[in-house]
């Protein structure tokens, strides 16, 4: 748990960051779907982190079918490799 709190304080950190940040919105998953900055949100929930020099999508953990498609979509648009990474949300 001493991880997982460093990596909230980390985020929330961040988050303070990107409040002046647009949020990018999707035509087909418009309701649920968003990025704000480097991170991808389903349903309101950061899900994945994007590595734009990589061009790779870190999911943090796995997720239900459709934030799964959420994740899969923004992939895809952007010819992004998705690498799964258990231990990341501990970072």
């Amino acid at each position: 748990m001493k991880h997982l709190s460093k990596r909230v304080k980390r985020f929330t950190k961040y988050l303070s960051k990107m409040e002046n940040k647009p949020l990018l919105k999707f035509e087909k998953y418009r309701e649920n779907l968003r990025i704000c900055g480097d991170f991808i949100y389903s349903y309101e929930t950061p899900v994945a982190e994007i590595h734009h020099k990589a061009k790779e999508v870190i999911v943090a953990g796995y997720f239900s079918q459709t934030t799964s498609k959420h994740i899969n979509y923004v992939c895809n648009l952007l010819g992004y490799k998705k690498v799964y990474d258990d231990s990341y949300l501990s970072r």
